[in-house]
């Protein structure tokens, strides 16, 4: 078999930062916990205590623009 079949994630250019590994994680955890639309994935990342880049609470437009920033940057 081929190892270039088992990259998850073949776009990418750079590992991920801290960052964005503890934020995924916390966005796997909130939608384990049956929250699947954005307002409840915005408020379980602020239950969780995961501030968004610039230390504040997430809310909808912040969430947005911090996922098409980091879609941009790879």
């Amino acid at each position: 078999m081929s190892d270039r079949y088992l990259e998850p994630v073949q776009s990418r250019t750079t590992a991920p930062t801290p960052y964005e590994l503890k934020l995924a994680g916390a966005i796997e955890e909130v939608f384990g916990s049956g929250r699947h639309d954005l307002p409840g994935l915005v408020a379980g990342l602020n239950e969780l205590g995961i501030p968004a880049p610039d230390g504040a609470t997430w809310d909808a437009d912040m969430f947005l623009t911090v996922m098409e920033s980091l879609e941009a940057e790879r």
